[in-house]
C-alpha cells in the first residue's frame, strides 16, 4: 500500500535524506524536487519489492526503514547465497532504472520496511537537475570513495592543516618564472646565471622552451670540479639529458613518488605543449612536511649501519601517516610506501654485499607477494628470493651457499627494520628459494604441470614477482617464459580459477556482513585477496607482464573488451579495501600485530559501511566473470 507524503512530512523526508549520500550534498532545488515527488511505500516482511519478472523497472527506491535484500537471480550466481542486505539511506536499482530495463536482481523485504519511491521519469529528471546525483548514479562507488576521503581529512583536520596538502597541483608550487639556457651555452655562463638567479639547478631547453637536460648543484663536484671540466665547453656536454618532468596539473604526490622512485631532487613542470613552466624541488614539496622525503632518502642513501636504516623505516611509516591524514588514495599510498621500502631494501643489500664474496655473480633479488605487486601496506612480512646464473655446473653448490649466507644477513637486517621474518620461510635465505634461472623455470613448470592444492598456493605467491636489485633481465626472462607457458595451459588456468573462488565476499544474507568469531573481517584474506587472485589469472590468460593488481585489471579489461566504467568500479572497490587496511594498521594496531588486517564493521561510520558493501559487491562481480569464463 502507498500514500503520498503530505506537505507536513516533506520537511521530515528532507531531514531524513540529508543524513545520507548523495542527498546530503544535493542542490536545494533538486532535493526539494525529490521530496515533493517521493511516495512512501510499506513492504511487509518476505514481500517482493522488485524482481526481474516484473519487467522494466518503473521506480527508484530509497530505503527509509527496515532491511531489503538484493539477491542474484538465474544460474550464474557465484555462491548459493549471492546476496547483499541494504538498510536505511541505500538506493536501488540504479542501473536498471537508468537503462530502462528489468532489474537483474530480486529485492526482497527481510523485515517490515518502508521505502521512498519516485517514478523512472522523475528519476531521469532528477539526474538532469542535479550534477551531484548524476555523478552518484554514474560513478557510484567513486563518488562514495571521494566522500569517505573527505571524512577522513575532516577527522584529521588539525594534523592536515599543519601541512600542505599533497594533492596541490604542481603549477601552484612553482615560485619563479622558468629559467633556462640553450644547449650551446658555455658551461661557465650557465653557472654564472645559476649563481645570479640563486637557483639550485639549470635547465637546458630549445628556443621554444622544451626541456632537453638539466645540471644540478650536486652534479658540480663529480662532473666539473673533480674531472677539471673545461667550463668553456657547452653545457650540453655535461648536462643530464631527458630530465624527469611532469605536467603542471600533476599533484605534489605525483612528484614525490617520481622523486622517491628515481632518487632525484628536481622535477621540471611543463605545460600541455611540453614547454617548461618551472622547477619543483624536494624542498618545495616537503618543506611543510614534518618528515621530508629528502630526509628519508638522504637517511637511506647515507646509512652505513642498520641503526640508521631503522630510523629511516620509522620515518617512512610516519610520512605515510601524514599522507593518510591528507586524504591521499590507497593506490598512491601503497606505491609510495613500496618505492621507499625498495630504496631501503636496496641499501640493506648493498651493505650486506660488502661482507660477502659476490664479485661478478650475476643475480637478482626478487620480491614476491604484496611487495612484488607494489602493494605493500604498513604491516607486511618478508617474501623474497634470488634468481642467479652459474656459468660452471660444478660451482652450483658452492655459489648457492655463498648467496644463501648473504641472503640470511639481508633477511636479518630487513627484520630489524620492521619487516618480520616470514613464518613460512619464503625468504632468499631458504636454499629452496635461492635458485638459478633454469631451476626457477623447472619449479614453476612443475606447479603448472601438476596443479595440486599446494602448487596452486605456491603459484598465488610466487607468480607475483619483480626484481628489487640486481640484473632485471633475469626477472624479465622468467616472466616471459611464465606467461608463454601458462597462456597455453587452459587446464592450469581453470584450476587457479577454481581455487580463487574458494573464498567468497563476506556479504551476509540478513546482516550486512559475515564476520569471524571475534566479530571482525580480515580485509586481506576476505577482501584484497579476492581482487588479487582474479587479476593474476586474467594477467596469465592475456599475457600481461605487470605484477600490479590494478595494472593487471586495467590492461586485461582493454584486451577483453570490458567497459571502462565497469573496471573502474572494480578498482575503486579494491582501493577502498586497501585504504581501510592502511587506516587500521596506522590508527588501531601496533606494527606486526595479528589484527593488522582486521576490522570490526560495526565500528565503521555509515558511509564507510556502505562503501565496504559495494566493494565486496564488486569483488563478487569479478568472481562471477571468472566463473562464467571458465564454466565453473
Amino acid at each position: 500500500m502507498t500514500a503520498s507524503a503530505p506537505e507536513m512530512l516533506v520537511g521530515a523526508s528532507s531531514d531524513f535524506l540529508k543524513r545520507f549520500s548523495p542527498f546530503n550534498r544535493m542542490e536545494p532545488e533538486a532535493l526539494a524536487f525529490l521530496t515533493q515527488r517521493a511516495v512512501l511505500a510499506f513492504h511487509a516482511r518476505g514481500s517482493e519489492v522488485l524482481t526481474p519478472e516484473m519487467g522494466q523497472a518503473r521506480h527508484f527506491y530509497i530505503i527509509q526503514r527496515g532491511k531489503i535484500q538484493s539477491r542474484q537471480t538465474g544460474a550464474t550466481a557465484v555462491t548459493e547465497y549471492a546476496s547483499m542486505t541494504m538498510g536505511p539511506g541505500e538506493c536501488f536499482p540504479i542501473g536498471a532504472v537508468s537503462a530502462s530495463r528489468p532489474s537483474t536482481n530480486a529485492y526482497i523485504a527481510v523485515e517490515d520496511s518502508f521505502c521512498f519511491q519516485i517514478s523512472a521519469d522523475d528519476f531521469m529528471q532528477l539526474m538532469q537537475m542535479s550534477p551531484v546525483f548524476h555523478l552518484f548514479c554514474t560513478q557510484y562507488i567513486a563518488s562514495l570513495l571521494n566522500q569517505s576521503r573527505q571524512q577522513l581529512q575532516t577527522t584529521f583536520s588539525q594534523r592536515a592543516a599543519e601541512q600542505q596538502t599533497m594533492t596541490t597541483p604542481l603549477l601552484q608550487l612553482v615560485k619563479k618564472k622558468p629559467i633556462f639556457v640553450s644547449p650551446d651555452t658555455a658551461t661557465r655562463s650557465a653557472l654564472e646565471k645559476m649563481a645570479e638567479s640563486r637557483i639550485g639547478c639549470m635547465v637546458v631547453a630549445d628556443p621554444e622552451g622544451h626541456p632537453l637536460g638539466i645540471l644540478t648543484q650536486s652534479d658540480l663536484l663529480p662532473r666539473l670540479l673533480l674531472p677539471a671540466f673545461d667550463l668553456s665547453r657547452p653545457i650540453s656536454d655535461v648536462m643530464t639529458a631527458n630530465p624527469h618532468q611532469l605536467p603542471g596539473t600533476a599533484s605534489a604526490y605525483d612528484a614525490a613518488l617520481e622523486m622517491a622512485t628515481h632518487g632525484i631532487r628536481h622535477l621540471l613542470v611543463i605545460d600541455s605543449e611540453g614547454r617548461l613552466q618551472g622547477v619543483v624541488s624536494e624542498r618545495d614539496l616537503f618543506s611543510l612536511q614534518r618528515i621530508s622525503l629528502r630526509q628519508i632518502r638522504a637517511g637511506i642513501e647515507s646509512a652505513n649501519d642498520i641503526d640508521a636504516l631503522q630510523r629511516a623505516s620509522k620515518d617512512i611509516r610516519q610520512l605515510a601517516l601524514n599522507l593518510i591524514a591528507q586524504g591521499i588514495g590507497s593506490e598512491q599510498l601503497t606505491q609510495f610506501i613500496s618505492a621507499l621500502n625498495d630504496a631501503l631494501t636496496r641499501r640493506i643489500i648493498v651493505l650486506a654485499q660488502a661482507h660477502h664474496d659476490l664479485y661478478g655473480v650475476d643475480y637478482a633479488w626478487v620480491a614476491f607477494g604484496s611487495e612484488g605487486r607494489h602493494e605493500q601496506t604498513l604491516s607486511t612480512d618478508q617474501d623474497n628470493g634470488i634468481i642467479w646464473i652459474c656459468p660452471e655446473f660444478d660451482q652450483v653448490g658452492p655459489l648457492r651457499a655463498r648467496l644463501v649466507a648473504f641472503a640470511a644477513e639481508v633477511n636479518k637486517h630487513l627484520a630489524a627494520c620492521g619487516f618480520p621474518l616470514c613464518k613460512g620461510n619464503i625468504m632468499a635465505s631458504n636454499p629452496e628459494l635461492c635458485l638459478t634461472l633454469d631451476e626457477w623455470r623447472n619449479r614453476f613448470g612443475s606447479w603448472i604441470r601438476e596443479p595440486d592444492p599446494q602448487a596452486l598456493l605456491n603459484a598465488s605467491i610466487f607468480f607475483d614477482f619483480r626484481v628489487i636489485h640486481g640484473n632485471e633481465r633475469l626477472g624479465d626472462q622468467l616472466r616471459a617464459w611464465l606467461n608463454k607457458t601458462t597462456k597455453s595451459n587452459s587446464a592450469f588456468q581453470r584450476m587457479m580459477a577454481g581455487n580463487a573462488l574458494q573464498v567468497v565476499p563476506p556479504l551476509g544474507r540478513i546482516r550486512d556482513f559475515v564476520v569471524d568469531d571475534d566479530g571482525t573481517i580480515d580485509l586481506k584474506k576476505s577482501g584484497a585477496r579476492l581482487f588479487v587472485d582474479v587479476a593474476r589469472i586474467l594477467a596469465l590468460r592475456t599475457g600481461i607482464e605487470s605484477s600490479s593488481t590494478v595494472y593487471r585489471l586495467r590492461q586485461a579489461a582493454v584486451k577483453m573488451g570490458v567497459p571502462p566504467e565497469e573496471v573502474a568500479a572494480i578498482i575503486d572497490g579494491f582501493h577502498f579495501i586497501q585504504l581501510l587496511r592502511l587506516r587500521s594498521q596506522h590508527l588501531e594496531t601496533e606494527h606486526g600485530s595479528p589484527s593488522d588486517n582486521k576490522i570490526n564493521p560495526d565500528t565503521l561510520n555509515e558511509l564507510d559501511r556502505r562503501i565496504l558493501k559495494e566493494a565486496f559487491r564488486q569483488a563478487r562481480k569479478l568472481q562471477l566473470r571468472l566463473k562464467l569464463d571458465y564454466q565453473l
